[in-house]
């Protein structure tokens, strides 16, 4: 059974950084893709980002540039360093991931920009 354990939102200034985490259980990382979503209040998911099993990364363009998705092999963890927050940065952000056609999806961090 997957099992995603999300960490490390929190409230944020404009301008301001931080960092997710997503550690799983029952999926390795490592052998497919990390994916990160969020979704904002009264507005549909959107997905952020991706990093593949061979490492290559692609972005949203709303976030190309200010956040980056990384993988931690040992810990079985991807993060997202997320930087240069503005306000539609403010959602709840998600690490879904696909295994055997199913798709998993934890709690997720609520992100808030705010000052």
């Amino acid at each position: 059974q997957v099992q995603l354990v999300e960490a490390g939102g929190g409230l944020v200034q404009p301008g301001g950084s931080l960092r997710l985490s997503c550690a799983a259980s029952g999926f390795t990382f490592s052998s497919g893709y990390g994916y990160w979503y969020r979704q904002a209040p009264g507005k549909p998911r959107e997905w952020v980002a991706l990093l593949t099993s061979g490492g290559t990364t692609n972005y949203a363009g709303a976030v190309k540039g200010r956040f980056t998705i990384t993988r931690d092999n040992a810990k079985n963890t991807v993060y997202l360093q997320m930087a240069g927050h503005t306000f539609d940065d403010t959602a709840v952000y998600h690490c879904p991931v696909v295994l055997n056609g199913d798709d998993y999806w934890g709690h997720g961090p609520l992100v808030n920009v705010s000052s």
